[in-house]
């Protein structure tokens, strides 16, 4: 199943493991111009680098399958909340994004044609075919341009918002793994968790949010890694819950 704001990797299964890529795309639409140098494309303001790699290698595996985002989170922003300003957003990390600049009308449309689709989708998908765990999967710059004197040193964190069942399980099984984890690190899910909120909190389902440093999926060998390191943590939570 796919559609111009997401698609669906691998077959979801009832009782497995579906990961939700929001931010898995740079692809900008040839009727939108943002505005921005193309080289902003391939940074973390317009893409959670690594993570397309880690969820398809995911979605390979035997229970495993992969809703990911197919558009930049430039053109719209999936883990936000409908009414929330960066929604659409007109500034990110200290680059201003001229091209989103809307009148409520275009505003709409946007979101007509992005942001209500892609969540429509991913509420079908997981009516269908209930999974046993939600794997909201994003990664995290080691700093931010507009802040450089902040330090990230976590390899990984674990974001939650009210439903901390997947996190409590999941945090000492990464730290088992030589890995520094931050606990609601870098940013606390109870500040921006969106989409798990509306999908998996509001009915209860179990989901573990994950935010991995983006130099540690930035290639193919590093996403190997990473994949096999989450199906066998993921594996656990789920078998745990």
């Amino acid at each position: 199943m796919s559609g111009e704001s997401f698609r669906i990797a691998g077959r979801p299964r009832f009782g497995g493991i579906l990961v939700v890529a929001d931010h898995a795309s740079n692809r900008v639409p040839d009727d939108i111009d943002l505005g921005i140098d193309p080289a902003l494309l391939d940074q973390h303001i317009a893409v959670d680098i690594g993570v397309a790699g880690v969820s398809a290698r995911l979605a390979e595996r035997p229970g495993f399958a992969a809703f990911l985002a197919q558009v930049s989170r430039l053109v719209c922003d999936f883990n936000r909340d409908e009414g929330a300003p960066a929604i659409i957003p007109i500034a990110s990390d200290g680059h201003a994004i001229p091209g989103n600049s809307l009148s409520h009308a275009a505003h709409e449309a946007r979101l007509d044609r992005f942001f209500r689709p892609y969540h429509a989708a991913l509420a079908r998908a997981l009516e269908e075919t209930p999974p046993a765990l939600i794997l909201s999967l994003h990664s995290f710059t080691p700093r931010l341009a507009s802040d450089p004197g902040q330090q990230r040193p976590w390899q990984v964190g674990v974001l939650y918002n009210q439903d901390d069942r997947a996190a409590r399980i999941a945090i000492p099984l990464l730290a088992a793994e030589g890995l520094i984890v931050g606990d609601q690190q870098p940013y606390s899910g109870r500040l921006l968790n969106a989409t798990m909120n509306r999908h998996a909190e509001a009915d209860g389902r179990p989901y573990l949010g994950i935010e991995i440093r983006q130099d540690q999926i930035a290639d193919a060998a590093g996403q190997a890694v990473w994949a096999e390191r989450l199906a066998r943590v993921c594996g656990r939570v789920a078998l745990a819950l």
